[in-house]
């Protein structure tokens, strides 16, 4: 996704340079350039968001409930581990807070693996539990009760913290390139609409 935004950010930034390009053909074709940056640029972040808003539920996809019965919220990780060559090894996903006696529902496409790992978080920086789970049978769901603060495997419980970092630093990078992306959507917008009235 990184060189798509990249991608994205270019002919954005392109096309607020074109629209100094008002007459003659060079302004047509300029005005048109600038007309399909915005429509492929709107489409892609279009599908994007509701790619990230809908909840998928895949083939070969396992229910996971996951239930805080500790007395404070935690910020939950889910490391997915895969056995295949063309995935990564780790797959890392952001489940989010829990509160005290509240769950989120995940669903694991287990195709590619039969464990996964749970990383819970007190603060930003505190690993406070940390769970190694097995997938037996891909056919039953699984519900997690975290009742205590435990670290199963300090090993384990390293690697994930790395995963997990790794991860939030990818997701921060995203983040200001969609925000930028979306500033310079709404600048080449105006400029058009402006231009029209």
């Amino acid at each position: 996704m990184g060189f798509i935004l990249s991608l994205v950010f270019v002919i954005l930034v392109l096309s607020l340079f074109l629209s100094k390009i008002k007459k003659g053909r060079a302004g047509e074709l300029a005005r048109l350039f600038r007309v399909l940056s915005l429509v492929f640029a709107i489409s892609l972040f279009t599908y994007w968001f509701i790619k990230k808003s809908t909840i998928r539920i895949v083939d070969h996809s396992v229910s996971l409930q996951l239930i805080n019965k500790l007395p404070q919220p935690l910020d939950f990780y889910l490391i997915k581990i895969n056995k295949s060559e063309t995935a990564e090894a780790l797959e890392t996903s952001h489940v989010g807070k829990i509160r005290p006696e509240y769950y989120r529902v995940e669903y694991l496409n287990m195709k590619n693996s039969d464990e996964y790992w749970i990383a819970g978080y007190l603060g930003k920086k505190n690993l406070v539990y940390f769970s190694q789970h097995a997938v037996p049978n891909k056919n039953m769901d699984q519900i997690i009760e975290v009742q205590n603060y435990i670290n199963q495997s300090e090993k384990l419980s390293a690697i994930a913290k790395k995963e997990i970092e790794e991860d939030n630093y990818k997701n921060m990078f995203s983040g200001i390139w969609v925000t930028l992306n979306l500033l310079l959507i709404f600048l080449n917008l105006v400029l058009i609409l402006r231009k029209k009235s």
